[in-house]
């Protein structure tokens, strides 16, 4: 074969351009309406940049949430393990708009006062608010991180350990529930065996 390899390419479907980043993390975001604690389950969310910490959030401009985004210019994003799905879920189906969600978790402030963060979560972020992008149907916040707060049991080695973390990710469309997988490397270091 005069070194040429044998390589079986399997045929690609196309999709569209309705596809989705996978997975999501789920995670509930917090917003004060009307100094009312507010929660919605959000999966459009990523870290947009190192310095200062910044996350940003896709959030549909017709939900109830971005009032108290606007209200505040503050909001939390808590991160549940996957025991709390049946709470989660519940807060992506119904609308703060028609019912009161400010019962569901424990709640605690921070150092903003106005970004309600959640006990039960082991990892919660407060945000201040530093941009908004305007999109035909969601609108992009982006917050900097003011704090962060874990459970210590999560930590190990000081960092957090995402196998005690338990967290919850999302697929769409399928829109199904999963857990994290298997440890496969380190991040930075396992591609330098290749050659």
């Amino acid at each position: 074969m005069n070194g040429e390899r044998n390589v079986s390419i399997m045929e690609k479907k196309r999709l569209g351009s309705n596809i989705f980043i996978y997975p999501m993390p789920v995670t509930l975001l917090g917003v004060n309406i009307k100094q009312k604690p507010n929660f919605m389950t959000l999966g459009w969310i990523s870290r947009v940049n190192a310095s200062p910490p910044m996350v940003g959030c896709g959030v549909g401009k017709h939900h109830y949430t971005p009032l108290g985004i606007a209200e505040n210019k503050t909001f939390s994003v808590n991160f549940p393990s996957a025991e709390m799905v049946e709470k989660v879920d519940y807060c992506g189906i119904v609308s703060g708009k028609n019912v009161d969600k400010s019962k569901i978790f424990d709640i605690f402030y921070g150092e903003l006062k106005t970004a309600p963060l959640i006990k039960e979560c082991p990892l919660s972020i407060e945000c201040r608010l530093v941009n908004l992008v305007e999109n035909p149907t969601n609108n992009f916040y982006i917050g900097e991180i003011v704090s962060s707060y874990i459970d210590e049991q999560c930590l190990t080695d000081g960092k957090p350990d995402i196998k005690k973390l338990n967290p919850l990710l999302l697929t769409m469309p399928d829109n199904r529930y999963w857990t994290v997988g298997e440890y496969v490397g380190d991040a930075w270091n396992i591609g330098k065996t290749h050659k």
